[in-house]
């Protein structure tokens, strides 16, 4: 863990001050003695709205002022941003929107639409020059889009240059947990992460704790119930509690949670990292090299050379196969009927009705509707009944690969933007994620993007109510889930292909390899498109010549042949020796 020392003072102007208020003022050009108005607004906004940050009030109050003298020649300017509708970024519309526009006199509207609307308003952008949002919040999975087409601005660039008097001095980047994620090949930031939230594995803590499934667990499967570190695990209590448990307290239970209806948001199911969970890409984190989690395969140019085996590629790989054909039997024999036609919202809340014993792909930004006490899931005193832990891994699955995914959505902006407008629309953004409010927004959203909130007083209070959250941001292991990473040439084209191509096999119309391979073919075919069109100013597709799969699946590394036992030994871990592992590990 990162310390900073606010705790030394200098004195200027007769003020006694901490080093971290000296240098915002010193930066500012101004004391606070002449910013009576911004300071008193600052005053009454940290009292009212900021009590909870890792600042100091004096702190807080004197990183405000920044922002509002910094704000003085935008001042009156109406300014237009964008988000998806996340807990995180409705907090950011309805309550930072309107005290930065107190603040500064820059009139802020944080729009919130739609996941996918974001993604299309944001290639209409890129592609027709227009400006139709002064900033966006755009998830990092779309940095290989970013650093490619030359139309976004490159924030490292940006700061040191025409931003360097309107970037605050204590934005404190090395205090982000996700900024690599929004980082180029180059090593140049084009992303600044406003909110993350990992997949990980839910399940019932009270149920698996229970002695009498304990033992007829071992029973029947000769090994103790508690998180399936293996996907061999993970099936055989989904079988547990569907199958020989059956029901609990007069409701039918089932082993495991997903959906499969025909929709955009069953794409996020298989490409938010489903097929790397189950180890088909290469090891390296974030996100692979050189197969990525997507099966993408890049040369030592960063450029992507093919998704298909035939061209190096792991898409279509029998590690790819293997993981599908599991989420299909899965869905179909241990889920709900009804899961069989939901999408990703209408599945997500079913785990806290309270009959469903595990889910082995769940995100954390649904944490704050489990811990309501008026859900299936919490005791009498609104303490949770669950916990969350590691996805367990595949058989293809080796050290060193990413282990699930994590969301992390980033400010992001184009050089079609008006430059005082982008300017003026980056200095809410830097506000939103400043110490001074990003721990009452962490706090709302449960969606982390600094080490010194993680690490706070008041998230290890609150950690016994949040089911392993804080711990699984405490434990070095944080950095094995990643998004998608720079293999992806153009995410707004590419990603609608999985959903396209992968429903047939979720509705069982088309068996898991003829998915894949018209997948994998899709996705070639793109990248080629996109290349012959020269759209790109880096980092290109440069495809390989298809050849027989078996030369490269006969290959080190991936794509990787099948292997003969895909099921092994199933093996789990005591929950509370996992959780005394990660806090044995410390600080990452």
């Amino acid at each position: 863990m990162r310390h900073n020392n606010f705790n030394k003072h200098v004195n200027i102007g007769g003020f006694k001050l901490t080093t971290l208020a000296a240098s915002l003022m010193l930066a500012s050009g101004s004391l606070y003695a002449d910013n009576h108005d911004a300071r008193a607004i600052a005053e009454r906004l940290v009292d009212e709205h900021f009590q909870n940050s890792t600042l100091t009030r004096e702190e807080q109050i004197e990183e405000l002022v920044w922002f509002a003298e910094a704000a003085e020649p935008f001042e009156g300017m109406d300014i237009q941003t964008v988000a998806e509708g996340l807990t995180t970024h409705v907090y950011e519309s309805e309550v930072l929107a309107e005290a930065f526009s107190e603040l500064t006199g820059i009139n802020i509207t944080h729009n919130i639409i739609g996941e996918g609307d974001v993604v299309d308003t944001m290639q209409n952008q890129m592609q027709s020059g227009n400006s139709i949002y002064d900033g966006f919040v755009n998830d990092t999975d779309a940095i290989g889009t970013h650093i490619r087409y030359g139309t976004t601005i490159n924030l490292s660039n940006a700061m040191e240059n025409e931003w360097a008097d309107y970037t605050l001095p204590t934005l404190d980047l090395d205090d982000f947990i996700g900024l690599q994620y929004g980082t180029g090949p180059d090593g140049s930031l084009y992303q600044l992460p406003t909110q993350q939230f990992a997949n990980l594995y839910w399940f019932r803590y009270d149920w698996f704790q229970r002695e009498d499934f304990q033992e007829q667990f071992r029973d029947i499967y000769g090994y103790d119930l508690g998180v399936p570190t293996n996907w061999t695990a993970y099936q055989d209590i989904a079988e547990f509690f569907s199958e020989h448990v059956g029901e609990i307290d007069g409701t039918t239970v089932y082993g495991h949670m997903d959906y499969g209806r025909r929709d955009p948001s069953l794409g996020w199911r298989f490409h938010d990292s489903w097929l790397s969970m189950a180890g088909m890409g290469s090891p390296g984190v974030p996100s692979g090299n050189p197969v990525d989690d997507w099966g993408i395969r890049v040369n030592e140019d960063s450029q992507p050379v093919g998704a298909s085996v035939s061209r190096g590629g792991a898409t279509n790989s029998p590690a790819s196969v293997f993981a599908m054909q599991k989420a299909v039997d899965w869905l179909r024999d241990f889920a709900p009927p009804e899961a069989q036609g939901m999408t990703f919202g209408e599945a997500g809340p079913v785990p806290s009705q309270g009959h469903i014993a595990q889910q082995i792909f769940w995100y954390t930004a649904f944490t704050a509707d489990m811990t309501d006490p008026a859900v299936a899931v919490t005791d009498d005193e609104g303490n949770p009944l669950w916990r969350m832990a590691p996805s367990p891994t595949g058989p293809y699955w080796e050290e060193g690969m990413k282990v699930g995914y994590q969301d992390v959505g980033g400010w992001t902006f184009f050089d079609s933007t008006p430059e005082d407008r982008r300017t003026a629309a980056w200095l809410f953004a830097q506000f939103t994620v400043a110490k001074s409010t990003s721990l009452e927004k962490l706090i709302t959203g449960l969606t982390p993007i600094r080490e010194s909130d993680i690490f706070s007083d008041q998230m290890t209070e609150m950690a016994p109510k949040l089911g392993g959250l804080v711990e699984f941001y405490r434990s070095p292991n944080e950095s094995n889930w990643t998004p998608t990473g720079t293999n992806v040439p153009d995410y707004p084209r590419m990603a609608p292909l999985w959903w396209q191509n992968l429903a047939p096999v979720m509705s069982g119309d088309m068996s898991a390899q003829e998915g894949l391979d018209n997948l994998a073919a899709d996705m070639d075919n793109t990248m080629h498109r996109l290349a012959r069109a020269n759209v790109f100013e880096t980092y290109a597709p440069n495809l390989n010549e298809e050849r027989d799969p078996e030369y490269w699946l006969n290959q080190d590394g991936s794509p990787k042949a099948r292997l003969d036992n895909e099921m092994p030994q199933g093996e789990t871990i005591p929950y509370d020796e996992m959780m005394e592992a990660w806090m044995a590990a410390g600080t990452r």
